[in-house]
């Protein structure tokens, strides 16, 4: 049975309302299994009530009740890693790197190494999985004007890769407004599903630089928060959706309020501290050198690696 056969069959759905899925981008059980029903009762032109049976069908056809934690332990054997080229890095969250159906978040002032992370990932996921790849695709989402063709071809030939094949394997959106970005974000799935494209990672250079030009005064947070909020989740779908690894950015403020220690605090607040799996603070040393330390993360105690970013790339 094909997938929109499958659709078909789920009760509530018929041939109008399985086009109307179609066309929306719903091309597989698991896209409607995972989708807020507000917004699949939009994109299929129904009411919320039958919106809600219709996810409730395509779960229950998929079986996504609860699960033992051995079934949960097997599962977690399908995470694929993508190596930062620093060993001691990799260590840093787990051994092996940035990890799928996961959103790894780094932040840091300017000049702190985040976009040259996310250009050396970009590189990397296109390796081999015996050199610490996923013989994938990236896809950058670029909303301060950071990235850099020339960059990735160097990278790439340091990394034994032909530059131009490298560089055609990163597919680039250009941002300009947060609804933009979140449009984008969502055009990953046609990336995959329509385009045939091995998408791996996706890189998004910065996550809150847009919404913080848009939404300016405390009047605004709360509409903020809660379309930053959406906009992650539909990150965390894409991620658990496709098993592919999600790298943000994220840009920081100063706390005037902190008298010891560092003042730097990330923006986004708790939404975005709840929704990244995992929370790098990358800051400047001396030289070429720059300190990750890790803030947050499921399972990992907080630590920090020395890393070097230089013409090489990212190195120990």
């Amino acid at each position: 049975m094909s997938d929109m056969e499958a659709i078909k069959d789920i009760s509530g759905v018929g041939e109008k309302i399985a086009e109307k899925l179609e066309e929306a981008g719903y091309t597989d059980l698991m896209a409607i299994a995972v989708s807020p029903s507000g917004q699949l009762a939009d994109d299929a032109g129904v009411g919320e009530a039958t919106a809600k049976k219709i996810i409730q069908s395509a779960r229950a056809s998929l079986k996504m009740g609860f699960m033992s934690g051995m079934d949960v332990l097997e599962k977690r054997k399908s995470v694929e890693y993508i190596t930062t080229g620093s060993p001691e890095f990799d260590r840093l969250i787990g051994g092996k790197g940035v990890e799928s159906q996961a959103i790894t978040e780094a932040f840091g002032e300017f000049g702190s190494g985040k976009t040259q992370l996310g250009a050396q990932l970009a590189v990397n996921v296109q390796l081999p999985k015996d050199m610490g790849g996923c013989d994938g695709y990236a896809v950058w989402i670029d909303t301060e004007n950071t990235f850099r063709p020339k960059r990735i071809m160097q990278l790439a030939e340091k990394m034994g890769l032909d530059p131009e094949e490298a560089l055609k394997r990163v597919k680039v959106g250009r941002a300009f407004s947060s609804d933009h970005q979140m449009l984008l974000a969502e055009k990953v799935a046609d990336l995959i599903e329509n385009e045939g494209i091995n998408v791996k990672i996706v890189i998004m250079d910065s996550l809150t630089g847009l919404f913080r030009a848009e939404y300016v005064g405390r009047g605004t947070l709360a509409s903020r928060q809660q379309k930053l909020n959406s906009h992650l989740h539909t990150l965390q779908r894409l991620a658990d959706r496709f098993n592919l690894a999600i790298f943000v950015t994220n840009q920081v403020m100063s706390r005037p309020d902190t008298f010891f220690g560092d003042p730097t605090k990330a923006i986004g607040g708790h939404i975005l501290g709840h929704a990244a799996t995992y929370r790098l603070y990358l800051r400047k040393s001396k030289g070429n050198k720059r300190i990750a330390r890790l803030v947050d993360s499921p399972c990992l105690p907080d630590g920090e690696a020395v890393f070097t970013v230089s013409e090489e790339g990212i190195r120990d």
